[in-house]
């Protein structure tokens, strides 16, 4: 079956259903990805072959044809622009050193071991398989991303893998580019080492002066706002493929070098300056990765993968087994990262897009130049693709859970704002083993923090580098407890792409302090900001004068003799429930109308107003004070 038998009458053409297919699969598997939890490069990878060479319902030759390269040429280009703008350069100050190590010294044995593997091991000419040794330096960030999100390690060996995955990325292409251009200029035209070296150099002074030039210039527009918001990320996009073509007819292949400079250049702006692009490449990104893999993907021959012999697989498990280990292992002497760090760093190098659509790319320019050997760069490299996803993606969560740098769980609280009432709700969960931080520019409130035990930071959420600075992994939850409602919904904004939407709560704002119904906010036409807290009516105002009255933080323990109707008559409407810790160890900020049931094992932190066994009315209470005393315990 082709895509000839898929068309149908009403349809232009061919290309249309083509392109449907490649949609409908493309976001079918990031959708599948996301509902079993595993990486969506594989799905998409396996996808492309399926409708490819499987099954014959996509053929991206004939659908592409002369336009095959200039959209791999433009996809990748925009690829790098989005890595080189996911790097910033201030938050490598932790680990820079180790970062530098690794990347120069972890770089260089991982280019110099991954040749010899591909020369003796594939079979590959020495060119060949120095350019695919170069391509193969890059740890693909848009998987370990998501492997780091789900695993959470702790302490350095987190940043240190996020960050050699961002910087790597534009270096290894880059690396390979040169290579590249090297190797084509003497074979195409039959040039002197001496002119090609010449033809490098000026590659990367082109790439470099314009990316950057153009870079600069196109943040101090924005910094200006001499762009519209609704226009921005339309500019930007057009400003990425005009500076990557301009820099190609300058210099042929210095293009991807000159869009990744340029997104390194955006990312040292400031944060509003580039929050549209920063959204704007999110969305590109996903449909591009969609889209990109099903199309390298399908392109793959059923015979190049029939070819695949044990060849294929040793040098693949040669990278993973060898060439990885060893390469950290020298970047790593020295360091003062303990051994489990160093074993987690070297067991998580999985390659993505990047390594697929940059073998892709130059196959086919040394196709079309007639250079022997490398049929089989790219169905390697699919092979190299994903079994590095598989593996590591299935064993390095057990394995920094073994080693012990993986968290439980990050049940942790981050409190932005430290009034008194958070103080001592933070106080109360830490004896229940909840990590809590607290951020605010009050800095007596910082310092009686403190003296109280707690981990607080004087800083301001907004504008001050925290995850930076501290070492987020415990935390899962966002919590902004201010006193100003538009500073709350903006923290929550901010911190919503870290946490998750589902993870950032305010306080209820002032205004719907007296709406009816939950406060949860989860609705399109729901004003911006987190999901807000605890039941109507009780903002940071209420909160504050009910604790300054004397209210108390109480945690109660729910057994089959004591359950949330009990806790109910004991308080009445003189309780704020705030926190349920389920007795999961999932932790659970009370969100009116949507918090679950506390069952049997639970235990619920509340501010009570008054420690009296009535209710509201008056009326008596019909529980024993026995059973009170044992289930409702004070902070």
């Amino acid at each position: 079956m082709n895509t000839l038998a898929l068309a149908q009458p009403g349809l232009n053409s061919i290309a249309i259903v083509s392109a449907a297919l490649i949609l409908l699969f493309g976001l079918g598997s990031q959708l599948l990805a996301w509902k079993l939890r595993l990486p969506s490069i594989l799905l998409l990878l396996l996808s492309g072959v399926l409708i490819g060479p499987v099954l014959g319902w996509l053929d991206t030759d004939a659908l592409f044809g002369d336009l095959l390269f200039p959209f791999v040429s433009l996809s990748v280009a925009v690829i790098l622009f989005e890595g080189g703008m996911t790097l910033k350069l201030k938050e490598l100050r932790g680990v820079g050193r180790t970062l530098g190590l690794l990347i120069a010294i972890g770089g260089g044995a991982t280019l110099g071991l991954g040749f010899l593997s591909a020369h003796y091991l594939l079979g590959l000419d020495k060119p060949v398989a120095l350019l695919l040794s170069a391509v193969f330096v890059v740890t693909g960030p848009t998987v370990i991303g998501p492997l780091l999100r789900a695993i959470r390690p702790s302490g350095r060996a987190a940043a240190l893998v996020k960050w050699e995955g961002i910087v790597n990325d534009p270096i290894g292409a880059s690396l390979a580019l040169l290579f590249f251009e090297a190797f084509y200029a003497g074979h195409a035209a039959g040039e002197t080492s001496s002119v090609a070296l010449s033809l490098v150099v000026k590659t990367l002074a082109i790439g470099l002066f314009l990316g950057g030039g153009i870079g600069w210039v196109l943040r101090r527009v924005l910094e200006r706002h001499s762009v519209p918001d609704f226009l921005q990320s339309p500019v930007a996009f057009a400003v990425v493929v005009i500076t990557f073509v301009a820099s190609d007819v300058m210099q042929h292949e210095s293009g991807l070098l000159a869009v990744t400079v340029m997104g390194i250049v955006l990312a040292t702006g400031s944060h509003g300056a580039v929050k549209h692009l920063l959204e704007f490449k999110e969305n590109v990104r996903v449909l591009l990765l969609s889209t990109l893999f099903i199309v390298l993907a399908a392109r793959i021959q059923p015979e190049q993968l029939k070819a695949l012999d044990w060849r294929a697989f040793a040098y693949v498990f040669s990278l993973i087994l060898v060439v990885r280990p060893v390469s950290v292992y020298l970047a790593t002497i020295g360091s003062g990262l303990r051994w489990g760090e160093r074993i987690f760093i070297a067991w998580m190098a999985p390659r993505g897009i990047v390594a697929m659509a940059v073998v892709s790319l130059f196959a086919l320019r040394m196709e079309a130049v007639g250079v022997v050997g490398v049929g089989e760069l790219v169905p390697v490299t699919f092979l190299v693709v994903v079994l590095t996803v598989l593996v590591y993606g299935l064993t390095a969560g057990p394995l920094a859970k073994r080693l012990g740098i993986a968290h439980k769980g990050a049940n942790g609280i981050l409190f932005v704002g430290a009034a008194p009432w958070v103080r001592e709700l933070a106080q109360v969960l830490g004896k229940l083993n909840v990590p809590t931080m607290l951020v605010d520019t009050n800095r007596p409130w910082v310092v009686a923090a403190r003296q109280s035990g707690l981990k607080a930071l004087h800083a301001n959420a907004l504008n001050d580098d925290i995850p930076g600075r501290e070492d987020l992994s415990s935390y899962g939850i966002l919590v902004a407890s201010t006193r100003n409602d538009d500073v709350n919904a903006l923290v929550c904004l901010h911190y919503e792409e870290l946490f998750g939407r589902s993870k950032v709560f305010q306080l209820p704002p002032t205004e719907l302090a007296d709406e009816e119904g939950p406060t949860e906010v989860a609705k399109d036409e729901s004003p911006p900001g987190g999901r807000r807290l605890f039941r109507k009516g009780f903002n940071y105002e209420e909160l504050s004068d009910r604790y300054a009255e004397g209210a108390t933080i109480r945690r109660t323990v729910f057994t089959e003799t004591f359950d949330f109707d009990d806790y109910k008559a004991l308080h009445g409407d003189r309780a704020v429930p705030l926190v349920l810790l389920q007795s999961t160890k999932e932790v659970v900020p009370w969100v009116a109308g949507s918090s679950p049931r506390p069952k049997p094992g639970d235990t619920l932190v509340s501010m009570v107003a008054e420690p009296e066994r009535t209710l509201e009315n008056g009326s008596a209470v019909n529980l024993p004070t026995e059973l009170a005393d044992k289930h409702d315990l004070p902070g």
